[in-house]
């Protein structure tokens, strides 16, 4: 028993001098230990500043039930009571036995308000026992920071998000994911906790070891005003034609900057919403909107010219034992015309006849625009773009006609509006830009300037003659429904089928992609655009020119009548004051926004226009105006004075 004492006493001294250091680190940090604070994600702006995601900041706040000395918690308990009382609006009793029956249960981590706001924990932390902190009161704040969008639904997948769940897995789409681990995510803080038990931690004092940095702040090229255009065009366009899902891009033509960009899809109730970034992610097969870029590789080899005429017979015609048919025949036409009414037979003719013997000559000229690359665009999951060409599994004699109207091949619709917008550029082509500047406060850390991918993607001469051909698509095409006086587009329609795999299925089940691709004004381009709705019901019909062109016509004029940005629309036809006032006075009142040319009018008579377009007029002199303060085509603003000189 001695010997057996000494040895109880030996292993003692042994765990308290020689172990005890280590013992104690182990049973310190399984008791008390820095927790994480994460820092605020920064701000993402519209270009205007408007606010697009933000992280509110919110609070839990808990009372340690049995760290007041009695005395202490006696004096307070009911002042405390009254006050919670006031906030909850539950009774003050009620708040007074819940926090004494924790005080008798030993409860160190009692509940008093869960997730409220910045000003609600400034008020709650000054309430009676709360206010002496955390070592006198027991007071315990843990905050959290929950990422907001102002905007609602409206452009939320392209806004984007970051979220990381408990095995550490990372979802960043959109812009606030693509630049949340380099500028929004900020630097963590740190908070010494302590363990109470059933996995609860409590902070030790009422203030952090280390404070988070927060992170900085991203301001996109997002206009709010365009891109609420853009949604709502868009979305009464997917509910009139009840379509699966959609999406519509506005890009400023010389800089490459996104404007707006909406992606609608439908849910199990047959709603809208933001599901995923269609025009960033999804390839697939383009339809007709390709035979411009088919055309321009022809015209650009020389292998004909616009007036070549091309027979697309009465509709239809056998292409190495398949037949290709258009909505309708049209006979020997030329090659422009062929785009304009957007035959199948036209272009399929076109490029088999030129290429057939040489397709790696085709497919190296679609290769040189970079058509079968991604733009490298900073939204992460930008679709990859595919393009049949000899030895792949997807080429046949038939890949090359079908491919010249926008078969056998697949591209994003970003990828396809760059194109659109490069003819609009004047052969410039720039990649698409989502972010202007990132700045802290005011400070500005990093700018984002104008990428250039192609310097020109054709000569003058292929440039003019397609430009011509896209304004006439508009004006006596298959977009001639989109033609508009007074107001001038250009672009091209598409209708491609989709989910044709089994044939017989597919004609007991049609189903469809619109689209419509183009820039406006035509002869000053400001912006171009594309809108692509897929699987429209055909019982309310199905081709571009009916389903997408409206929704890119609405986008357009409602750009430069209802933004109130102060731009010059060198193109819009106002007509000339020597016109009759009545045709005058309508388009005056149809583009309430921009300044008409009223030079040449009667003063009386420019002075009801303009009133009557919310201006306040100032005359100088009599009779005919021959200057006016605010030139033709800037866009004005309600109660905006122009001075009208005779």
């Amino acid at each position: 028993m001695f010997v057996f004492a000494l040895a109880v006493v030996f292993k003692l001294c042994t765990i308290q001098f020689v172990q005890g250091d280590s013992y104690r680190a182990l049973a310190e940090e399984r008791t008390v230990k820095n927790h994480e604070i994460p820092a605020n994600r920064g701000n993402v702006y519209s270009a205007d500043g408007s606010l697009l995601a933000t992280s509110i900041p919110k609070y839990d706040i808990r009372i340690d039930a049995i760290q007041a000395k009695q005395t202490t918690f006696n004096k307070y308990i009911k002042p405390l009571a009254d006050s919670l009382a006031k906030y909850s609006g539950k009774s003050a009793s009620y708040h007074q036995n819940s926090i004494t029956k924790a005080r008798s249960n030993k409860n160190r981590y009692f509940l008093l308000a869960r997730n409220i706001s910045y000003s609600d924990y400034i008020r709650l932390r000054n309430f009676p026992m709360l206010e002496l902190g955390a070592i006198k009161g027991g007071l315990i704040v843990e905050q959290t920071t929950r990422r907001e969008h102002p905007m609602g639904g409206i452009a939320e997948r392209t806004i984007g998000y970051e979220k990381i769940d408990e095995k550490g897995n990372v979802t960043r789409p959109g812009i606030d994911g693509a630049f949340g681990v380099k500028y929004l995510r900020g630097v963590n803080g740190s908070r010494l906790k302590q363990k109470i038990g059933n996995g609860q931690w409590k902070p030790i004092v009422d203030y952090n070891q280390i404070d988070p940095q927060d992170g900085y702040d991203v301001y996109t090229t997002i206009d709010v005003n365009i891109q609420d255009i853009a949604h709502h065009s868009l979305l009464g366009q997917l509910e009139k034609y009840e379509a699966e899902h959609g999406c519509a891009v506005v890009m400023d033509v010389k800089t490459g900057e996104i404007k707006a960009i909406s992606n609608l899809g439908r849910n199990t109730n047959g709603n809208y919403y933001e599901r995923l970034n269609y025009a960033v992610g999804e390839s697939h097969e383009p339809g007709s909107t390709f035979k411009v870029m088919a055309l321009m590789a022809a015209l650009e080899d020389k292998v004909i010219d616009t007036s070549t005429i091309v027979n697309t017979y009465r509709g239809t015609k056998r292409f190495y034992g398949r037949t290709i048919s258009d909505s309708r025949g049209h006979g020997e036409i030329s090659a422009a015309r062929a785009l304009e009414v957007s035959s199948n037979i036209g272009l399929a003719t076109i490029i088999d006849e030129a290429y057939s013997k040489e397709p790696k000559k085709f497919i190296n000229r679609l290769k040189g625009w970079n058509l079968h690359e991604p733009l490298g665009i900073s939204i992460i999951g930008e679709g990859i773009p595919d393009i049949a060409e000899p030895g792949k599994s997807n080429w046949s004699r038939n890949a090359l006609p079908s491919m010249a109207y926008g078969y056998n091949l697949e591209m994003t619709p970003l990828q396809t509006l760059t194109f659109y917008n490069a003819i609009a550029n004047n052969g410039e082509m720039v990649k698409p830009r989502f972010i202007k500047a990132v700045k802290e406060f005011d400070r500005e850390i990093e700018t984002f300037k104008k990428e250039i991918i192609h310097q020109r993607i054709c000569s003058d001469k292929t440039l003019k003659e397609i430009q011509e051909i896209l304004k006439n698509i508009v004006i006596r095409g298959t977009g001639s429904k989109m033609y508009s006086e007074n107001f001038s587009m250009a672009g091209k329609t598409g209708t491609a089928r989709t989910d044709y795999g089994n044939y017989e299925e597919w004609r007991k089940d049609r189903k469809y992609i619109s689209s419509f691709a183009g820039y406006f004004p035509a002869d000053n381009p400001k912006y171009s655009c594309i809108v692509v709705i897929h699987k429209p019901s055909t019982k309310v019909g199905y081709y571009g020119a009916d389903v997408t062109g409206p929704v890119f016509k609405r986008i357009a004029q409602k750009i430069y009548t209802e933004t109130p940005l102060i731009d010059e629309v060198e193109s819009l036809e106002v007509v000339n004051a020597e016109a009759s006032y009545e045709a005058y006075y309508d388009v005056a009142n149809t583009y309430k926004t921009i300044m008409p040319n009223v030079i040449g009018l009667p003063a009386m008579d420019a002075l009801a226009l303009l009133e009557n377009m919310g201006l306040k007029v100032k005359l100088q002199g009599v009779g005919v105006v021959k200057n006016q303060s605010i030139t033709k085509g800037i866009k004005i603003k309600p109660n905006q004075v122009v001075v009208l000189t005779s």
